[in-house]
């Protein structure tokens, strides 16, 4: 069997983005795998947006302790084993398989007790978890970091205890699946908090910061909460990142190198940081970090697909930013790093995201929109989203094209006409876009250095 093969299995089962309300598949099928769940310390992350950004950098932490590491996160660029990484590294294909050729028959068996209770097979995802846990126990590994797919409190990844858990800033999204209301979303993602573990939350609004206080009090959990017990205390951009300084419950870090771009970032590398500690910790009052170690953790941080650089000449970026909060956040981010003449956008929407208000975000620094669509079948056609788009920019600034090369083409000419230097492309939008769009510039093979604007030491320009 191939992992080309295994993958063609998963995707007959249900699609992860539909959600049904139990854990009791997820739970057979590990209880009769002997748990391998337990095998392993874990942090474990939910939110909105920062998800896997902030997972990446807490494996990073973790493994610049000499441990081993698991990292489970989604969804994936070009390979479904990227979402299964071990000790830095997408599981191997021979791994991959060795695995799941163990798990299958006993996913087989849970699938018949879920039919005889009158329930569903394991979804995607739900198969996609526990061959996670089943590889990290193989590994074995000594702390995994788990990214939830959707939610909190139905996600598949919370049949595990996580020994400390992290809530990223929570906004509107996934409302058909998780509430129509920023309590209602809040209270799905307060599900991942365990008796007695501490929780590391991103600042929230009044509307999402009270559920997480009340699942929090009824879990007996301590709360260490951003710009409370927790914060960016400084940054100041560079080239290829960013200096941060942040405070935690035990020390105060200075002058950290963070190699990514944005304000988000820094807050996301605060709440890896202070989510470290709390696990290294055991749980109890935080000690300080090695600040060497923790300089090596997030020197060798690399998120794919956030404001990543594929291209020079023109310069080409990449990111996945899929709702209106992750579009603010890019703005910034793109303003503050570099210095475009002109920026063109190709932005390719999924039909369940708020297309109107990830245009409207983005408006400010996108001279011309080139719109297309990815071949995810959730995908808005080019013409209904450039619809919306006329509404944002005016029928001048937008442009259609149906394939995602012709459409990457036309924007680096638009971009190129009349500016010899400083154009650029900014590739946006679903992560089936962006996975896509890596494939066709060839983005791991090129591993290209980011280009940012030096800007002066004394501050944010």
């Amino acid at each position: 069997m191939s992992e080309a093969e295994i993958y063609a299995r998963l995707l007959t089962r249900m699609p992860e983005h539909d959600i049904q309300p139990s854990l009791d598949r997820v739970r057979d099928a590990l209880d009769l795998l002997g748990n391998p769940q337990d095998s392993f310390r874990m942090i474990h992350i939910t939110g909105t947006n920062g998800k896997t950004s902030t997972s990446r950098m807490a494996e990073s932490l973790v493994r610049a302790h000499d441990l081993r590491t698991g990292l489970f996160t989604s969804p994936h660029l070009t390979s479904v084993r990227e979402r299964i990484v071990i000790d830095g590294e997408p599981i191997s294909e021979d791994a991959f398989v060795r695995v799941w050729e163990e798990i299958e028959p006993i996913i087989a068996l849970a699938d018949e007790r879920s039919k005889e209770r009158g329930g569903p097979a394991l979804s995607y995802f739900e198969c996609l978890a526990v061959l996670a846990y089943a590889a990290f126990a193989d590994a074995p590994v000594d702390v995994a970091v788990v990214e939830v797919g959707m939610g909190g409190v139905w996600d598949a990844t919370n049949v595990a205890d996580g020994d400390v858990a992290v809530i990223t800033p929570i906004s509107m999204d996934h409302a058909q699946w998780l509430g129509d209301t920023l309590e209602e979303i809040a209270t799905e993602k307060a599900g991942i908090i365990k008796d007695g573990v501490p929780v590391v939350v991103a600042e929230q609004s009044d509307s999402a910061r009270g559920p997480i206080v009340a699942a929090a009090a009824e879990r007996g959990a301590t709360v260490r909460w951003e710009d409370e017990d927790i914060e960016v205390m400084d940054r100041q951009p560079g080239v290829g990142g960013q200096l941060v300084t942040l405070r935690t419950p035990a020390a105060t870090y200075a002058d950290v190198f963070v190699p990514l771009h944005g304000e988000y970032q820094a807050h996301n590398a605060l709440l890896a940081l202070a989510a470290v500690e709390a696990l290294m910790s055991g749980g109890g009052e935080p000690s300080a970090l090695d600040g060497g170690v923790v300089e090596a953790g997030f020197d060798s941080v690399i998120v794919p697909g956030r404001l990543e650089t594929v291209r020079t000449s023109p310069v080409i970026l990449v990111d996945a930013a899929h709702n209106p909060a992750g579009a603010d956040a890019l703005l910034g981010a793109l303003e503050e790093a570099f210095a475009f003449e002109r920026l063109v956008g190709v932005v390719g929407v999924l039909d369940d995201k708020d297309a109107e208000g990830i245009l409207a975000a983005l408006e400010p620094v996108l001279d011309h929109v080139v719109v297309t669509h990815s071949s995810s079948p959730r995908a808005i056609d080019p013409e209904e989203l450039a619809d919306i788009a006329r509404d944002v920019y005016g029928d001048d600034r937008v442009s259609v094209e149906e394939r995602l090369p012709n459409a990457i083409d036309a924007a680096v000419q638009e971009a190129e006409r009349g500016h010899e230097h400083g154009a650029g492309v900014l590739v946006v939008g679903s992560i089936t876009l962006i996975a896509e769009a890596r494939i066709l510039l060839r983005a791991d093979e090129r591993r290209v250095s980011p280009v940012p604007v030096v800007r002066p030491t004394g501050g944010d320009a």
